[in-house]
């Protein structure tokens, strides 16, 4: 991985499923951000110890793009962490802070990325957060906690997944992407929940196949007059005294509205 890609603010998070190498190596060449080897749901019961034995060939070597994996147990952790072509664990159903010292214990020195999938995880959001500096990210589950709390409408997940923002946001961590949009056919009803999710302060979305990509990076780049305002607000920043800057148009802006204008430029760098 170079360091351009070390540096990119991922978007594009695209799950594979591991029993499938064919399916893994053309998520590899799909311009995702990261690809997520999947051992849990995408993989059948009889196939776990397949895709384990093929995602160990895979990770054998380092690859250009991030390689994560989303564990099925445990017991598969040992196995992977020491492999040269693993940036990270995906650790799904994780409830209390506890679970990720366990799996630390596991996997010393390995970027985890807590799943939430229940109302209890939800709970404990900022604990799971700030558990230990192996955490990277944290995100929702959005299929099983849809089912551990009965929701039958989508705006039934709007608190949760405010949860979830404000969790990250207070443990220092990088906003979470969005879970996955399941239809791959509805390109417009992806859009439109990534655009939702861009409002509630999400950054990015996973995908379960590459026509999804296009459409989550358009949705979570900053327009060219978002840009422009970001330009005015570092260039104010750039000339003035600490605390509150007057803008040109007198509108004034704090050190918060300064370091989100960094932000969005360096969203905007993705594409120069």
């Amino acid at each position: 991985m170079n360091d351009m890609q070390r540096l990119r603010t991922p978007l594009t998070w695209l799950y594979a499923p591991g029993d499938r190498p064919e399916v893994v190596s053309k998520a590899l060449s799909s311009g995702a951000d990261v690809v997520i080897v999947d051992l849990e749901d995408a993989v059948a019961p009889h196939r776990k110890a397949y895709a384990l034995a093929a995602t160990v060939d895979l990770l054998a070597d380092a690859h250009p793009v991030p390689v994560h994996v989303r564990v099925h147990t445990p017991h598969d952790i040992p196995t992977l962490a020491p492999l040269p072509g693993l940036c990270g664990l995906r650790v799904p159903k994780v409830t209390h802070a506890t679970d990720i010292h366990r799996i630390v214990a596991l996997a010393p020195g390995l970027a985890l990325y807590p799943l939430l999938e229940n109302a209890l995880a939800v709970e404990h959001a900022f604990a799971i957060a700030t558990a230990h500096p192996a955490v990277r990210g944290i995100a929702l589950g959005e299929a099983d906690l849809r089912a551990d709390l009965g929701v039958r409408d989508d705006s039934g997940l709007d608190w949760p997944r405010s949860r979830v923002v404000v969790a990250a946001r207070a443990a220092a961590l990088p906003p979470p992407a969005q879970s996955v949009h399941p239809d791959i056919g509805d390109l417009d009803a992806l859009a439109a929940g990534c655009a939702r999710g861009r409002a509630m302060g999400f950054l990015g979305r996973a995908a379960i196949h590459p026509r999804q990509l296009p459409v989550i990076e358009r949705s979570y780049l900053p327009t060219p007059e978002e840009v422009d305002a970001a330009r005015e607000v570092v260039a104010a920043a750039g000339t003035g005294d600490r605390g509150a800057l007057a803008l040109p148009d007198g509108r004034f802006v704090d050190a918060a509205v300064v370091e989100g204008a960094h932000r969005v430029l360096a969203l905007a760098a993705r594409t120069a």
